[in-house]
């Protein structure tokens, strides 16, 4: 596997036979963060890139169940923006850097696999549906926000209002796009977060419930069970006697 960081001339474009190539352009504010996948480079294509991978197809063919049969694009979610992100700008210097970017490269490249499995994670840019490739855009960007910005107090309103799309148009395109509603997917966020504390912090479950907008315990008690079928305090217990 082979990482490229940065932008800038690169003074061979053409693949190593038997190797595919990921190529990350990160748009910034209002504009789309996106995933390429190639197995032939076209002229630019590196330049325009923050990001890329080279890796060997036969390990990717042994490694993970799923991968694309051909030259596609995706929205990338705010997981795999993040971790890309923090390859690009990483924390470290000298050699350090250059370990810690391969640790976090093999871990994007993994969950890039895991997302193919999911189906739902990787919003590709050609999709046929109702919506146009501006709306798919702009609902992907609501999706993003949302994941980013789930300890808040999000409206469907405000969600509308940042990705600059209908409000009733989002409504429809999030169904259709990740088969589910805008409310059941913060709710399963601000879970799978109030999961993530209860295991990694001291913090009361009080506290983590305040957090992930639950106004008392007994209400997010009885949302834990029902997504994790355990309370959060025996949660907190397992994950402490393991």
């Amino acid at each position: 596997m082979i990482t490229l960081v940065g932008q800038g001339v690169c003074p061979d474009t053409r693949l190593p036979e038997g190797w595919i190539a990921y190529l990350f352009r990160c748009g910034g504010e209002g504009k789309s963060d996106l995933l390429h996948y190639r197995e032939a480079l076209a002229e630019g294509e590196i330049e325009d890139s923050v990001l890329v991978f080279f890796v060997a197809a036969s390990a990717c063919e042994r490694l993970f169940e799923a991968r694309p049969q051909k030259a596609a694009t995706w929205h990338l979610p705010s997981r795999l923006l993040a971790l890309a992100n923090s390859i690009i700008h990483c924390e470290a210097t000298g050699e350090a850097a250059t370990t810690l970017r391969l640790a976090r490269s093999i871990e994007l490249l993994c969950q890039i696999h895991v997302a193919f499995e999911d189906g739902a994670t990787l919003v590709p840019v050609e999709r046929d549906s109702g919506f146009s490739e501006l709306d798919v855009a702009r609902i992907a960007m609501a999706r993003r926000s949302l994941d980013q910005s789930w300890h808040e107090k999000l409206t469907i309103a405000q969600l509308a209002r940042i990705a600059g799309i209908n409000r009733d148009k989002l409504v429809r395109g999030f169904h259709e796009i990740y088969g589910t509603t805008i409310a059941q997917a913060l709710t399963e966020r601000r879970l799978a977060e109030a999961r993530q504390m209860l295991l990694s912090s001291q913090l009361p479950v009080s506290t983590i419930a305040y957090r992930c907008s639950y106004l008392n315990n007994a209400s997010f008690t009885r949302a834990f069970n029902r997504r994790y079928g355990i309370a959060p305090s025996e949660l907190r217990r397992q994950g402490i006697a393991a």
